[in-house]
C-alpha cells in the first residue's frame, strides 16, 4: 500500500485557498489558489513554517503543465501514435477578462484559435455545449480543449493576457 501525503487546507478569505504539504523528508512546501486563477508554490523553512525560503508564481496554463510533469500519465503510451496531442484546460473568467458579461458567440475562440469551448462551470452548475448564446459571467471556468497552442490562445483571449 502507497503511503498518503499529510495535505492541510486552509481558506484565505479575499485570496483564495492554501495547502500545505508537509514531505517524508520534513519538507514544508505549500500552494496558494488565487480566487483569479493563479498559483503561488513556496517552499518554507523546516525549522520556522512562517518563514518563506523560495516562491514561484503559475499562470494556470503553467499550473497545468506542472501538474503533468508530477502526475504520471497510465495511458501516455496510447498517445505516442496520435498526430495531434489534445489537451484540456480549465480557464477562469476574472474581473479582467475582457469577455465577462459577454457571449461566447463573442470571442470567435474556435475560429480563433481551433479550441473549443466544451462546457462552462458556474458554481454549482455546469452547462455542457455551451451555445454561442451563453453568457459568461465572472466567476465561471471554461472547459477548453484543443492543441496545447490553441488551448494557450484561448487562454490568453479570455484573460485577456
Amino acid at each position: 500500500m502507497e503511503p498518503t501525503a499529510h495535505v492541510s487546507k486552509t481558506a484565505l478569505p479575499g485570496v483564495g485557498t492554501r495547502y500545505d504539504l508537509r514531505t517524508e523528508a520534513g519538507a514544508h512546501l505549500s500552494v496558494v489558489v488565487h480566487q483569479d486563477g493563479r498559483r503561488i508554490v513556496s517552499f518554507h523553512d523546516p525549522e520556522d513554517d512562517d518563514s518563506c525560503k523560495d516562491a514561484a508564481a503559475l499562470a494556470p496554463h503553467e499550473a497545468t503543465a506542472l501538474s503533468k510533469l508530477l502526475v504520471p500519465d497510465p495511458v501516455a503510451h496510447l498517445h505516442q501514435h496520435l498526430e495531434i496531442d489534445l489537451v484540456t484546460e480549465h480557464i477562469p473568467v476574472t474581473k479582467r477578462s475582457p469577455y465577462a458579461g459577454r457571449l461566447l458567440a463573442d470571442t470567435r475562440a474556435r475560429t480563433r484559435t481551433g479550441a473549443s469551448i466544451v462546457a462552462v462551470l458556474r458554481r454549482t452548475a455546469a452547462f455542457p455545449s455551451p451555445t454561442p448564446d451563453f453568457r459568461f459571467a465572472i466567476g465561471d471556468t471554461l472547459v477548453v480543449v484543443g492543441t496545447r497552442e490553441g488551448v494557450d490562445a484561448v487562454a490568453e483571449l479570455i484573460t485577456g493576457g
